[in-house]
């Protein structure tokens, strides 16, 4: 994110309101941040070449894909060295599989949440991404039996 932009409020009502709904028209959005299209346009455009806005997607329901499993994998590396992690973090970040991947600390090296349809195929996935690795020390699989809450927006903070 460009560190230079301010955020005012219209800002943040914009960023609310596609947050919530990113498929709203500008005509809509502009209506529900009570600015004209042209300054919603303007404003978001703004917000999208400055790294404010990382991307637009659409968030699919899970059961879209069948049944499936999710998984919350803990992964503790042997080598520390930032080359071995960058190495770890490329790898699983090019799979398909790999919702989200969060280095952390203290604890284990890094976080993954995955998805797979099938335990057979969480099993193939695991030989993939952490077996065939020499690099992976241990790891430790939490399977969602539901997702109570989903929500990745950021909030306005508090002045």
């Amino acid at each position: 994110m460009d560190e230079s932009i301010t955020l005012d409020e219209l800002d943040w009502r914009l960023l609310d309101l596609l947050q919530t709904d990113a498929s709203l028209t500008n005509h809509a959005l502009a209506a529900a941040a009570l600015c004209s299209p042209a300054t919603a346009l303007r404003r978001v455009k703004r917000l999208r070449e400055g790294g404010v806005i990382e991307r637009i997607s659409a968030l699919v329901a899970p059961t879209a894909g069948g049944q499936g499993l999710s998984a919350i994998c803990e992964v503790s590396l042997d080598r520390q060295g930032a080359e071995h992690q960058a190495a770890f973090e490329a790898r699983v970040l090019a799979h398909p599989a790999v919702q989200q991947c969060w280095q952390v600390s203290p604890g284990p090296d890094f976080v993954l949440v995955v998805w797979a349809p099938s335990m057979a195929a969480f099993a193939a996935l695991t030989q993939v991404l952490f077996t065939q690795d020499a690099n992976v020390r241990n790891v430790k699989s939490y399977f969602a039996l539901k997702r109570s809450k989903f929500a990745p927006s950021i909030p306005k903070p508090l002045a």
